[in-house]
């Protein structure tokens, strides 16, 4: 699912490092499920968090078999601006994959025409999720903030959270608080891999790649610039491997 600040392309070239040392039965967590789309390319025992209600409620819905609506122009701006009215469910479907670069309700997505002729984005990303949602079958969806998730002991955690000084996303992001969270989840006995372009000195950078991206690095959203994706791991766990 087109979702601001995936990483399916990217994810593959890490998972080989994610889960190298994953034991069988492992769970393995994502407490920024977000679209999903680093949680497909997974196995096994799935946990996904996420802190916005209406994406969570989406999920749910989804993998129980929930088909999504067809949203014209103006129930589109209805949903945007009117919640409530609505199932949470659908508000989350229409908020992301009805939207532009599944950025939260960032403008109306549907039929236009280019230059190779017209368009259908609504077609196109419900066509990608009926390829995406028998790799999520069995996942496990909790609608909750990253530090409420509940997650079985020896987890490793896959996090990609909204990167500081980078475009803003629905909601306000701690991030000194998330990397201490991360330390404490790493005392706890998890394993725990960031997505992040910088981190404090006691995380180090053990995968990168130039990326272009419209979340860039400089701070500003919007056309596409480049930028050092970076995957990072703390110290001492480096050092236990």
């Amino acid at each position: 699912m087109k979702y601001a600040g995936a990483k399916t392309r990217i994810f593959k070239k890490m998972l080989p490092i994610i889960l190298k040392d994953r034991g069988v039965n492992q769970p393995y967590v994502e407490p920024f499920l977000g679209g999903a789309n680093s949680m497909q390319f997974v196995d096994g025992v799935r946990i996904g968090g996420e802190f916005n209600e209406y994406i969570a409620e989406m999920w749910k819905a989804l993998i129980a078999g929930w088909t999504p609506p067809v949203v014209d122009r103006e129930l589109y701006n209805h949903i945007k601006n009117n919640h409530s009215v609505y199932d949470k469910a659908v508000v989350g479907w229409v908020g992301v994959a009805c939207s532009y670069s599944g950025k939260w309700f960032g403008g109306f997505a549907g039929k236009v025409m280019t230059q190779d002729g017209e368009r259908d984005y609504q077609a196109e990303a419900f066509k990608n999720l009926q390829k995406q949602l028998p790799l999520l079958d069995g996942l496990q969806v909790s609608n909750c903030s990253y530090d409420e998730l509940e997650m079985p002991a020896n987890s490793i955690i896959y996090c990609d959270p909204p990167y500081a000084d980078t475009l803003k996303y629905k909601d306000e992001f701690d991030s000194n608080a998330f990397w201490q969270w991360a330390r404490n989840k790493i005392a706890e006995g998890h394993t725990v891999f960031v997505s992040e372009y910088k981190a404090p000195p006691d995380f180090i950078c053990v995968w990168q790649q130039e990326v272009k991206s419209s979340l860039s690095a400089n701070g500003k959203g919007g056309g596409s610039k480049k930028s050092v994706e970076k995957l990072f791991v703390h110290i001492v766990q480096s050092r236990s491997n």
